[in-house]
């Protein structure tokens, strides 16, 4: 299609070929696209600053990636167009869309092309870039029979992603899920999610692009609902598992407290609209775990039989005023029942813009603290034992410049504080790999201190 333009403008034409144009990029990167499916529009801007008009005699996507990068000039939309006028000193939007056709591969291509203008004789170029990622679409899919999810291409959930009941189903390490939106996951059997250090998995949005600038899509809650653990749901083992962007976060509900419902090692869950853990009656054990970023309640517990040892929960949230505490502990259901409460949580960090807890006395809840920083000012009794009070982590985090980094500094009172003799051989190691072991004293929180050294301070 070639689309032509003809103006009324009486403005004097140049047409000396050293009035050219000035753009507002040289490069339009795409990042990762998903083939098969049309991308999020990147616009820039074309300016004129001659004093006299300018008549671009052709735009067009000019290399071999032809069909795969789209146009809309001006508010005009096509593959080629000829004649467009930029009055003096001023400017018009070019906006681009990008469609890669699947590569058949598993690894991500690599698609570069160019945008040419001509005007007043002289070609110039935008370059148009993109990595093609070919994946696996689940669009409300059941996994009745014992199954294993991948490493090697990533998979595109649409709706829900239910694991039956009496199914196991694994996740081999590296294996990623990408959620498209309102997109969740439902586990009425049993789930095995063993990621490496090396090799984590990954649960996100769709959104592989960014919201502006350099701020990328991997920062916003939101854009996928979350993952649900059953009633009848027990025995679920999960490590380095990465989740993050969610609404609901991961949600485990269980009629029975003296079955495991879920084991957590070494896994981050960031990042969601209402809270990144809940559990209702359910056995939950978790070692040097983050649990980060939540618009009501970081952890929710209706009851439990909760072990969590080395863990920081820690809550900056973006996108809202913070309503709720970092650990909410419920002894009553909303129908007026008792919720049971037995375990601890021991070297944990509650730190940030929120309350650290939503009650001030634990003797009703049944839940000790033991070797705990918190940020409230208190004292210790039978039930907080040990606890650093009205201490700061010193955490990496800049909310302001969207760092979530919940290492210590150099002088954070988390340091040295812990008990180590709650803290298993297994969970010697934090995600980074840093040994907790290797100083005198173990240090609270998910990640084990690492000294700065003094030039960086």
């Amino acid at each position: 299609m070639v689309l032509s333009f003809t103006s009324c403008i009486n403005d004097e034409f140049s047409t000396n070929s050293s009035d050219i144009l000035t753009f507002s990029t040289d490069t339009v990167a795409f990042d990762t696209v998903i083939t098969g499916q049309g991308t999020p529009t990147k616009q820039f801007l074309i300016y004129n600053k001659s004093k006299k008009m300018l008549n671009i005699s052709s735009i067009k996507v000019a290399g071999e990636s032809e069909g795969h990068f789209f146009l809309n000039v001006d508010g005009m939309k096509g593959n080629e167009f000829h004649d467009i006028e930029v009055r003096g000193e001023d400017s018009i939007f070019v906006f681009v869309e990008s469609r890669l056709d699947p590569t058949n591969q598993d690894e991500p291509e690599f698609l570069k092309d160019h945008i040419e203008f001509v005007t007043n004789g002289v070609t110039q170029k935008v370059t148009v870039t993109a990595w093609g990622q070919d994946v696996i679409i689940l669009n409300d899919t059941t996994l009745s029979e014992p199954t294993h999810l991948t490493a090697n291409k990533p998979y595109l959930v649409y709706g829900t992603l239910t694991i039956d009941t009496l199914t196991n189903v694994t996740f081999d390490p590296g294996t990623t899920l990408l959620f498209h939106n309102q997109a969740a996951m439902l586990v009425k059997g049993t789930l095995n999610a063993q990621g490496t250090r090396e090799k984590p998995i990954t649960l996100r949005g769709d959104r592989l692009d960014h919201v502006v600038g350099e701020i990328n899509f991997d920062i916003m809650s939101g854009q996928w609902d979350g993952v649900y653990f059953n009633y009848g749901s027990y025995g679920n083992e999960l490590a380095f598992v990465s989740m993050r962007g969610s609404t609901s976060g991961m949600q485990v509900y269980a009629d029975e407290m003296d079955k495991r419902s879920l084991h957590l090692y070494n896994c981050v869950l960031h990042n969601a609209t209402v809270l990144t853990l809940l559990g209702v009656n359910a056995w939950i054990d978790a070692e040097g775990c983050e649990f980060s970023e939540a618009g009501v309640y970081v952890a929710d517990f209706f009851g439990g039989n909760l072990h969590f040892v080395n863990c920081t929960f820690a809550n900056y949230y973006l996108f809202s005023a913070i309503d709720g505490a970092i650990l909410n502990l419920e002894n009553e259901f909303d129908d007026g029942t008792r919720a049971y409460f037995q375990g601890s949580f021991d070297n944990c960090i509650f730190y940030g813009n929120a309350s650290d807890l939503n009650v001030n006395e634990l003797n009703d809840i049944g839940i000790y603290l033991r070797n705990c920083l918190l940020k409230s000012k208190g004292e210790d009794d039978e039930f907080f034992i040990n606890c650093v009070w009205g201490g700061d982590p010193k955490f990496y985090t800049e909310r302001e410049k969207y760092i979530f980094d919940y290492r210590l500094h150099n002088g954070s009172d988390a340091i040295a504080r812990g008990n180590r003799s709650y803290c298993p051989d297994a969970a010697r190691y934090d995600i980074h790999g840093v040994d907790r072991f290797a100083n005198d004293g173990i240090d609270i929180g998910a990640y084990a201190w690492v000294p700065e050294p003094e030039e960086n301070l």
